[in-house]
């Protein structure tokens, strides 16, 4: 009986593994993921974005999934200066749902949560002059969140250790997008 439910109990702990691993993190499928994204909102720690985060508009992300489950993600970033365009290969790290940087700084990404079809909140920290930063973004197929996931957004952020004053919703903006980038 005790070799029984041993068994059982690894049976169902390899399953679980497995889902885990089919899934990744929030139920990430890759290719759910690829497309277009807008950036809605930011949570950060970084003094720079808190000191000209009432500046921030609404930016554009396209994620591609490459080969051995790269993504080439491109930004479209509206700033006074004009629309910046960026781009960076994130390689997995081994942890489901989490990627790895090192254009522009080491940076780390993970998925929090997604439904792979309307939102993403994706956390990232990266190492700057020897300290490490943290910012949390929530991605929308759409200009527009619903209430929920705006809620659910600012829940995650405080869960992570934003403050109020560190959280913003981006207003919209129309002169920068990540088509032709």
């Amino acid at each position: 009986m005790r070799t029984a439910v041993l068994s059982l109990g690894l049976a169902l702990l390899c399953y679980l593994h497995a889902e885990a691993e089919e899934l990744g993190a929030a139920g990430l499928d890759k290719s759910e993921i690829a497309g277009k994204w807008h950036i809605v909102a930011l949570a950060s720690d970084s003094e720079s974005y808190l000191q000209k985060k009432d500046e921030l508009k609404m930016a554009m992300a396209t994620i591609a999934v490459l080969g051995e489950g790269d993504l080439k993600v491109s930004f479209a970033i509206p700033s006074p200066g004009g629309c910046k365009k960026r781009e960076s290969i994130y390689k997995p790290t081994g942890v489901p749902g989490e990627f790895h940087s090192s254009d522009r700084g080491n940076k780390t990404v993970q998925v929090v949560d997604t439904d792979g079809k309307t939102y993403a909140v994706i956390f990232a920290s990266r190492v700057k002059d020897g300290k490490t930063l943290h910012m949390l973004r929530l991605y929308s197929r759409t200009q527009e969140v619903s209430p929920e996931i705006t809620t659910l957004f600012k829940t995650i952020a405080r869960e992570k250790g934003f403050t109020d004053e560190m959280i913003k919703m981006l207003p919209r903006q129309e002169e920068c997008s990540v088509d032709g980038a």
